[in-house]
């Protein structure tokens, strides 16, 4: 019974031995490589990039015109009403200024009168002068009275033409009466405002702008409104070299193009280039990474195992939504990597899967896995065995 269960337990530790012996034989699977990560690269290109700065401005009309009468004296009639479009030469009210009329008239006469009397003495002191009864001192003079007397009458008949004419004031301009002063039986001057008028058709914006802006704008350019989700361009008509002892800024004006959609005295937003860079070495913004205020990015660098990546420090300049300018740190023909992977460090390897946005067919974890293959084949074999 004893030889029995020797026997048994030897049985017993042979298999064991012999499992743990076929155990050891057999090869482990070999570790399959981790996949490189995707990145996509571009190399800097050359581009301008503009910068835009927002602004306010005031509608204004193209023409406005503020009426002043030539003549004082009482509104006697009036013609039209506030918001009314007028035309060129239409009237507007009447002066009753006949008592200025009656003594431009007097004058005018008198002055007349002075001129016959100057004439009629010349007439005689040339008979005179030619007999040799006087000198020619004497005829200079009665000469020169009468060339006085006519510059007399001249002034007081324009004195009365005006006092004429001007008794109606009329409109110098078309377009519409913005603001009306005219009331009946008041009393005005040449210095009253009776009306103002703004021209019709083209509009003119005006607003103002630092020094650092000034320098970038001439006269010429184009620049940007916005109007309740409209836009519209204006060309730069006026451009002030001295600030405003106002505002301390430079006065600038621009007239609108189909503008006319725009109230005068309204506020619109402007966009004005406050800087630009022309042929700028440029990549895409997001590819710009900052540390403690320093600006660096990634490039790749083909090897056999892969792309090998590097940090570069990179000096910036300008920049928009999409390109940013780079001053100094990389040439045109460096691969910038453009995509982030939070495996981008200073000799990491990397697998580009595009160049300038075009695709790559490579596939870096391919060989690993067809080199696995074979060890795995073996290992089937010895289990068979």
């Amino acid at each position: 019974m004893k030889t029995s269960i020797k026997i048994i337990t030897g049985a017993v530790l042979i298999g064991i031995l012999a499992a743990a012996g076929m155990r050891l034989m057999k090869k482990d699977p070999p570790i399959e490589a981790a996949p490189l990560p995707n990145v996509s690269v571009e190399s800097p290109k050359r581009g301008d990039i503009t910068l835009e700065s927002g602004l306010i401005g005031t509608i204004q009309p193209s023409d406005m015109i503020h009426v002043t009468p030539k003549v004082a004296g009482e509104i006697a009639e009036t013609y039209v009403k506030a918001g009314e479009e007028v035309v060129q030469g239409q009237s507007l009210c009447r002066i009753d200024n006949a008592k200025q009329i009656d003594s431009a008239r007097i004058q005018m006469n008198s002055a007349a009168v002075a001129l016959q009397n100057a004439q009629a003495t010349l007439n005689r002191m040339q008979v005179l002068f030619a007999a040799g009864d006087i000198s020619a001192q004497a005829f200079e003079q009665t000469q020169t009275q009468v060339q006085a007397a006519k510059l007399q009458y001249d002034g007081a008949r324009l004195a009365y033409n005006t006092q004429v004419e001007y008794s109606t004031v009329t409109a110098p301009i078309s377009g519409r009466l913005e603001s009306v002063s005219m009331d009946y039986h008041s009393m005005v001057s040449q210095s009253s405002v009776l009306c103002v008028i703004t021209g019709e058709g083209v509009q003119k914006v005006s607003f103002s702008v630092p020094e650092r802006i000034r320098q970038n704008l001439t006269i010429g350019d184009y620049i940007r409104l916005e109007k309740q989700g409209t836009e519209y361009q204006a060309a730069i008509t006026d451009l002030a070299s001295m600030v405003s002892a106002q505002t301390g800024l430079f006065e600038v004006e621009g007239m609108v193009e189909n503008g006319e959609a725009l109230s005068a005295g309204s506020t619109v937003k402007i966009y004005v280039v406050s800087d630009h860079v022309e042929g700028a070495v440029t990549v895409p913004v997001d590819a710009v990474y900052y540390e403690g205020g320093d600006a660096y990015l990634y490039t790749a660098e083909d090897g056999s195992e892969g792309s090998v990546v590097h940090k570069v420090p990179v000096e910036t300049g300008l920049f928009d939504d999409e390109r940013i300018e780079i001053l100094s740190g990389i040439g045109m023909g460096e691969q910038v990597i453009t995509t982030w992977s939070s495996e981008l460090y200073e000799g990491s390897l990397v697998n580009i899967v595009s160049r300038d946005g075009k695709a790559e067919a490579k596939s870096q974890a391919a060989k690993p896995e067809s080199q696995a293959a074979e060890p795995e084949a073996d290992s089937a074999e010895n289990d068979s065995q």
